[in-house]
């Protein structure tokens, strides 16, 4: 469908889309809504999750408003990520889209032939 004035919401919807864009943002938004974790803790919870991968995920929720970044002037620095209301209001949604997934056991219909 083409975005036209007949759809004014397609803007907002794809404003609230691009938050979870990346890979790795529904993850890091999950483990931040259990509450505030430092780089290294997200880190370890995000299995599999590369440093540049965290880096990038984390500065673009910033970029969002999802998430707060504090850094405390320690040796070496350290820097703790929490979310800000919006991201708690974000993972709400989230959450009922998990449900949504897990009522309904969302997963791609067969293709005609794919039998």
């Amino acid at each position: 469908m083409e975005h036209n004035a007949e759809f004014p919401c397609y803007g907002p919807i794809s404003a609230a889309i691009q938050v979870i864009g990346g890979k790795w943002s529904y993850f890091v938004i999950a483990q931040l809504c259990r509450g505030s974790q430092r780089f290294n803790q997200l880190r370890r919870n995000l299995s599999g999750v590369s440093i540049k991968s965290l880096t990038d995920t984390l500065r673009h929720l910033e970029q969002w408003g999802i998430l707060n970044r504090q850094v405390f002037p320690t040796v070496p620095v350290s820097v703790e990520y929490s979310l800000t209301e919006s991201g708690k209001e974000y993972g709400e949604i989230l959450l009922k889209m998990r449900h949504w997934g897990e009522k309904w056991n969302a997963k791609p219909l067969q293709q005609a032939g794919d039998h």
